[in-house]
C-alpha cells in the first residue's frame, strides 16, 4: 500500500469510479487539485463560465448519459453558487458529487477569507452532505459519495475539502465496497405486493397509469411499453415522466397536470384504479387535493419510501426500483390465469375525449410556439431537447413528440430559471454526434447566457431556440387572468424612459411607443463567436434550423419572435381541480 496526498488521491478516485468529465472552476481552495489534474489525461476537464451554469451543466450530462455528474468548486462564493443547482437535482433526483474546496481546519469558526458552511447550508438540499476533516477518511468519503448519489433515489452528495487534509498524504487505497449502517435503500420489490397489484389491475374497470420521472430514471420505457401493450391500460405521465412510453402511442394519453390536456385529467377524474410509477404527486399534478382521481383506488411504485403516501394517501404501496417492478407486473400479467374487467369503451372515451379537446394554437400574425416545436418533431431524427422554465417549457412538454432515443431534459421540481442551455451544453459533452437543443425563453436564456462561451470553446454543436415574447411569460400569464394585467416586473422592454414617456407606473401592455428590446440576441450571440439568426416568419424556420444543423464546430442562436401575449393553454385555475380546466382563447 502506497502513500498520496489528497490532491493526488482525489484523482485517482475519479479514475476508479471511471470518470472521465468533471464540471469544475478553480479557486485558492482547490488549486492544488486543479494542478494534479492538469498532470493527467483521463479525466476532462470542462470550464463554464458561472458555477450555477456549472452544475446545471453536470446535471444535464447525468441526465442524458445516465452517469454521475461530477463538479469541483472553490470555497466560499464557488460553493454557494453551486446551491441553486444542488435542490434543483435534489427534487429531480439526478446523480451528482459535488467537491467544494474548503479553508484550513485550523482557521474553519473564524470568518475566515471566502469560509461558509456549505455543509449545513445544504443539508436539507442533498441526500447526504459532509466535510472530510481527516486525511484518513478521505477514501472512504468519495466512494461513499458516488454509492449514495446513484442509488436507491438519485441525488446530489456533497463532500466539503479542507485545504490542509487534501495536502496531508495517506493510504493509495481506493475501497471496493461500501456499508453504511444508516443508508440500506430498498431496490427489490415485494412480490406479495405484486400479486396484490394485478389482482386490482384485472379487476378494475377503468385502470390508468401515471407515469413520473423515475421511469425514466430507472431506464424502464421499453418495459413499460410492454406492460401497458400486455394489459391494454392507457398511460398519462406527468411533465418529467413524459417519454416513458412513446407519445405516438395508441395507449397513450399526454400530461396530467396544471397545464395538462383535457384526455389526461380527465382520465384520471374518471379511473377506477389509478397505477402510479415514479412519481411523487405535487401540487403541479393534483391540484386541489382531495379532488385528485376521487373515484380510484391507488397502487403507488416508487424507490423511495417517503414518497408514499406523502401527498395522496395510497391503497397498496410497492416501494422499490421501478423496473423491477414493471418486469415483475409484466411477467405477473403473462402468467396471470383470469380475464380483465377493463370495460371495452375505456379506452375509447380517452380516445374521444383526446380528439375533441386536442391541444392546438391559433394560427397568429407572429410565430406560434407550436410551429416552433412542430419543425423540431419534423426536422430532427433523434434529439435531446433540454428545456429552461416558464412558458416555453410548457408547449415544449406539450408539443415535443418522444420515442426512440429522443430524449426531454427539463427543471420539474425547481423549476429553475437559467437551467436550459448549461444543461444542453452538459447533454452535448456527454452524447457527441448528438442534436442538442435547448428551448429556451428570452428571460431564463439571460440568467446563464455566459455558457455561450463554455459551449464555443468545447466545439459543442448545440442549438440554442430563444421564444421572445418580451415578458417573464409564465408570471405575465398569471398576471394577466388573474391580476387585471398589471405587469408588474415582467415586461423585459421597460425602462427608465417609460417613466418620462408618461406610461402608467404599472406597464399596463405592449405599444408602438415601447422601447426597443435589450440584448440583440443575434448579435449578442455573435459576440460569443456563435451563429446568430432570427426568424419573425414560419416559412422561415426550416432555413434556420438547417444553418444550425450545418454549423458543426459550435452553438447556433435562434431568436424567434413570437406573440407578446401568447398563452399556455389548457390552464388549471389557481387552487382548483385538475378537471377545472380553462381550454384556450
Amino acid at each position: 500500500m502506497g502513500k498520496m496526498t489528497g490532491n493526488e488521491f482525489f484523482v485517482k478516485a475519479l479514475r476508479e469510479e471511471g470518470v472521465d468529465k468533471i464540471f469544475a472552476y478553480p479557486g485558492a481552495c482547490v488549486v492544488d487539485i486543479f494542478d494534479e489534474l492538469y498532470k493527467q489525461n483521463d479525466v476532462d476537464l470542462i470550464l463554464p463560465r458561472h458555477e450555477q451554469g456549472l452544475i446545471h451543466a453536470a446535471e444535464g450530462y447525468a441526465r442524458s448519459t445516465g452517469r454521475v455528474g461530477v463538479c469541483l468548486v472553490t470555497s466560499g462564493p464557488g460553493a454557494t453558487n453551486l446551491v441553486t443547482g444542488i435542490a434543483d437535482a435534489n427534487l429531480d433526483s439526478v446523480p451528482l458529487v459535488c467537491f467544494t474546496g474548503q479553508v484550513p481546519t485550523g482557521l474553519i469558526g473564524n470568518d475566515t477569507f471566502q469560509e461558509v458552511d456549505i455543509v449545513g447550508i445544504t443539508r436539507n438540499i442533498t441526500k447526504y452532505s459532509m466535510m472530510v476533516r481527516d486525511r484518513k477518511d478521505l477514501n472512504k468519503a468519495i466512494k461513499e459519495a458516488f454509492f449514495i448519489a446513484s442509488s436507491g433515489r438519485p441525488g446530489p452528495v456533497l463532500v466539503d475539502l479542507p485545504k490542509d487534509v487534501m495536502a496531508q498524504s495517506g493510504s493509495d487505497e481506493y475501497p471496493d465496497s461500501v456499508n453504511l449502517r444508516g443508508y440500506k435503500p430498498n431496490t427489490k420489490v415485494h412480490d406479495g405486493q405484486i400479486k396484490r397489484a394485478i389482482k386490482m389491475i384485472y379487476k378494475a374497470k377503468k385502470p390508468l397509469f401515471i407515469l413520473g420521472g423515475g421511469v425514466k430514471i430507472a431506464g424502464a420505457a421499453e418495459d413499460m411499453k410492454k406492460l401497458m401493450e400486455a394489459t391494454g391500460i392507457p398511460a398519462v405521465t406527468t411533465i418529467m415522466g413524459k417519454g416513458s412510453v412513446p407519445t405516438n402511442h395508441d395507449l397513450y394519453f399526454g400530461n396530467v397536470g396544471m397545464h395538462g390536456c383535457f384526455a389526461a385529467n380527465n382520465a384520471v377524474n374518471n379511473c377506477d384504479l389509478l397505477i402510479s410509477i415514479g412519481t411523487r404527486f405535487n401540487d403541479r399534478i393534483t391540484g386541489k387535493l382531495g379532488t385528485f382521481a376521487p373515484k380510484a383506488k391507488i397502487i403507488h411504485i416508487d424507490v423511495d419510501t417517503a414518497s408514499i403516501s406523502k401527498n395522496v394517501t395510497v391503497d397498496v404501496p410497492l416501494v422499490g426500483d421501478a423496473k423491477e417492478a414493471i418486469q415483475k407486473l409484466l411477467k405477473a400479467s403473462q402468467e396471470y390465469d383470469g380475464e380483465s374487467d377493463m370495460i371495452p369503451g375505456w379506452v375509447e372515451q380517452l380516445q374521444e375525449w383526446k380528439q375533441q379537446y386536442p391541444l392546438y394554437m391559433n394560427k397568429k400574425d407572429k410565430l406560434t410556439p407550436k410551429e416552433i416545436i412542430d419543425a423540431i418533431n419534423e426536422l430532427y431524427d433523434e434529439p435531446i431537447v433540454t428545456t429552461d422554465v416558464g412558458q416555453h417549457q410548457m408547449w415544449t412538454t406539450q408539443f415535443f413528440e418522444i420515442y426512440g432515443k429522443r430524449q426531454l431534459i427539463t427543471s420539474g421540481g425547481l423549476g429553475t430559471m437559467g437551467y436550459g442551455l448549461p444543461a444542453a451544453i452538459g447533454a452535448a459533452i456527454g452524447n457527441p454526434g448528438r442534436d442538442v437543443i435547448a428551448v429556451t425563453g428570452d428571460g431564463g436564456f439571460q440568467m446563464n447566457s455566459q455558457e455561450l462561451t463554455t459551449a464555443t470553446i468545447n466545439r459543442l454543436p448545440v442549438t440554442v431556440c430563444i421564444m421572445n415574447n418580451g415578458y417573464l411569460g409564465m408570471v405575465r400569464q398569471w398576471q394577466d387572468l388573474f391580476y387585471d394585467r398589471a405587469f408588474a416586473g415582467t415586461c423585459l422592454r421597460r425602462c427608465k424612459d417609460c417613466e418620462t414617456a408618461g406610461c402608467n407606473e404599472l406597464c399596463a401592455g405592449r405599444s408602438d411607443d415601447c422601447p426597443p428590446y435589450v440584448p440583440d440576441f443575434v448579435k449578442l450571440a455573435e459576440a460569443y463567436s456563435a451563429q446568430g439568426i432570427r426568424v419573425t416568419k414560419a416559412d422561415e424556420i426550416p432555413e434556420a434550423f438547417a444553418k444550425a444543423k450545418a454549423k458543426k464546430d459550435g452553438p447556433t442562436v435562434i431568436e424567434f419572435l413570437i406573440e407578446d401575449e401568447e398563452l399556455v393553454y389548457p390552464m388549471i385555475k389557481p387552487g382548483g381541480p385538475i378537471t377545472d380546466l380553462v381550454l384556450g382563447e
